[in-house]
């Protein structure tokens, strides 16, 4: 299955959750959100919303500075 992942092509091997795709992208869960068709998925949902073929994911990471 793939998947737009901030804006390319990543190949997935099975359906995946968001919660598992911010798990094998090795990303800390505290500072980043995610979209997905351009829908912010809120953090209680990661675990129960699940990917599909072709959906476009953006994946930001809060960055603080002054």
């Amino acid at each position: 299955m793939q998947i737009v992942l901030n804006g390319s092509a990543h190949q997935l091997g099975n359906p995946i959750s968001v919660a598992e795709l911010v798990a094998s992208l090795n990303l800390s869960e505290k500072a980043i959100a995610v979209a997905v068709n351009r829908q912010i998925i809120p953090r209680p949902d990661w675990n129960e919303y699940r990917l599909q073929a072709q959906d476009k994911v953006d994946v930001v990471r809060a960055i603080g500075g002054g």
